[in-house]
């Protein structure tokens, strides 16, 4: 079995590692953390019981953690103005629109055929031409209520992802920048 002793700062925790690994988290300052393992011997399947490759364990374990797979998507938004009535969505009907006024329209490659239609997806500003446009870690939840090539009001850029109510750039962009790239989860 091989046994990983991690020391963080002034606890020492040793934890058996069979078939699976798991996360090691330490929350204790981990700016001055520091972490050992210890290979005392090895019975996994397939597990070197080489001490020396323990440090490619260590490193294959942090990376891991550091680079979790995201789910979300990339691309990009404008922002749109009044008049929002009527949409592509529920026509003249006011109450289709949040209270928070974090909307947008769909752009055609999320559009599909309609059923985009009052789907909610987070959404944070990644970049812009401009550097300090983005508002640096504000992500929103926007309702999709209009189709953006049919809408009232014309989007600031044509061809984006989706274009968003003033108030929903707002919270996360410079109202002044006509686009900004954007990372969005259903």
């Amino acid at each position: 079995m091989l046994i990983l002793a991690v020391k963080c700062l002034c606890s020492t925790f040793n934890i058996s590692v069979g078939d699976t690994l798991s996360y090691i988290a330490c929350t204790l300052d981990q700016a001055s953390a520091s972490i050992h393992l210890l290979a005392e011997h090895s019975t996994c399947p397939g597990m070197s019981t080489s001490p020396s490759s323990l440090p490619w364990l260590f490193l294959f374990l942090f990376l891991s953690a550091l680079f979790r797979s995201s789910q979300a998507d990339v691309g990009s938004a404008a922002h749109y103005s009044p008049p929002y009535l009527p949409t592509a969505c529920r026509g003249s009907d006011p109450s289709q629109f949040p209270s928070s006024n974090l909307f947008g329209s769909a752009g055609e490659g999320i559009w599909d055929n309609g059923a985009a239609c009052g789907r909610q997806y987070l959404v944070r500003c990644i970049s812009a031409p401009v550097l300090g446009t983005c508002v640096p870690g504000k992500t929103i939840q926007i309702r999709i209520v209009d189709r953006a090539l049919s809408s009232v009001s014309r989007p600031s850029r044509k061809d984006t992802t989706m274009a968003l109510s003033t108030t929903a750039f707002a919270a996360i962009a410079n109202s002044s920048a006509k686009f900004v790239n954007i990372e969005f989860q259903q």
